[in-house]
This record gives structure tokens, sequence and C-alpha cells, in this order.
């Protein structure tokens, strides 16, 4: 769903000069040939929108499992305001996501005066700190994961390194595909803690009195 919206965002005015960066054109046109049943059953500013609704689901999701790891795990000192601040970071985008930016703009017209324009201008003044500081405080939180030999160790590698995978990224694919590491992260960590909690525990074999 994701790449569907990067794929229309490319459809509209604002979007078109993405295809202008090679790597980005080199995937996006012959998929968008493919995909464009997908694409073109309605205005570009609309089809945009509609597959960016599924952007606050997955935050709301993401986020509440960064919580719960963040309470079983119980951190002290530096990693337990790492995680914090990462949740605090978390937190910011998923309620400029829902508030503002795509569950509030549902004709496309985000262009103009109107208030929907208003709302996604303002939508920009919370969304681009939302995703500077998931950047930041993620990679911080990430480190520190690993230097405290955090367990299982692949999530927390995605964490470290995530500000140069988003550079990476973004090269390739939109902006908010930037979060696609996070998400994985928490949502390997999260069927994690589903598999633990529905695991039945043994229970003590009872012992007859003779």
């Amino acid at each position: 769903m994701g790449q569907l919206h990067a794929l229309a965002r490319h459809a509209t005015t604002h979007g078109k000069e993405d295809l202008q960066q090679q790597l980005t054109a080199a995937w996006a046109e012959p998929a968008a040939d493919l995909l464009q049943p997908l694409l073109d059953w309605g205005h570009p500013d609309v089809v945009y929108i509609t597959y960016g609704q599924d952007l606050f689901p997955v935050s709301l999701a993401f986020t509440l499992c960064a919580y719960v790891v963040y309470l079983r795990r119980l951190p002290v000192g530096l990693e337990k305001w790492a995680w914090r601040s990462a949740i605090a970071a978390y937190t910011l985008a998923t309620g400029a996501v829902l508030l503002l930016t795509n569950w509030t703009q549902w004709t496309g017209d985000y262009n103009g005066d109107g208030i929907e324009g208003t709302l996604f201008t303002l939508a920009w003044f919370l969304s681009l700190p939302g995703f500077l500081l998931t950047l930041l405080s993620s990679a911080v939180l990430g480190v520190t994961l690993v230097v405290k030999r955090f367990r299982p160790t692949l999530p927390a590698l995605p964490l470290a390194l995530l500000i140069p995978l988003a550079f990476g990224i973004t090269e390739v694919t939109s902006m908010g595909s930037a979060a696609l590491p996070v998400m994985f992260v928490y949502g390997i960590l999260g069927r994690r803690i589903a598999g633990a909690a529905s695991t039945p525990t043994p229970q003590p074999r009872q012992v007859m009195a003779a």
C-alpha cells in the first residue's frame, strides 16, 4: 500500500518531480503501467489521498507495539529516555497523520485555500518534526539496544541504521516509505510478544495423596 501511495503521488502535480530521480523512475514508471487500473480510477489527488489512509492504522499499530515492548523491557538510565523519546516521536507522527494529513483529506482538494488546504499546510509543520524526530530517536534507541545486547539482535539493527537507510529509501521511493524499517521492526517484535502470550504456561503436575 505504501508503494501504491507513492505511485499515486507521482501522478499528482507536485509528485511528478519525483520521477526526475533516475532510481525512482526506473521502477515507478513500469510499475505504474502494470498497475494502471489501481491508479486511474479517479482524480490523481483523490487516488493519492485514498491510498494514504492506511498510514494511520499502521502508525498507530507500531506505536502501540513500541509502547508494549518498552513496558515489558523495564529500561533504566539512557535506554529509558531513548524509549520515551522514540515513543513521543511516534505518537506525534501518528497524531499528525490522523488529525491533519490523511483522515481530514477526502476530496483531494489540498492545494487551494479551503479548509482542507489549510489543514494540509498545518500538517506539514507537525509531520516534518515528527518524521525527523522519528529518525533521530529511533537511531539513538537502536544504538542503545545494540550496545545493551538486546535480544533478538536483528530488529535493533534497522533502528540503529535508520538514518542512512532513510536516505537510501528516499532515493528510490517516497519519503513516507522511510518509516518502513521502523514499521517492520515493531511488527516483528509485536509478533514475538503475541506468540509468547499465546503459548500456554506449563502447569505443575498434581500429586495425589495416597
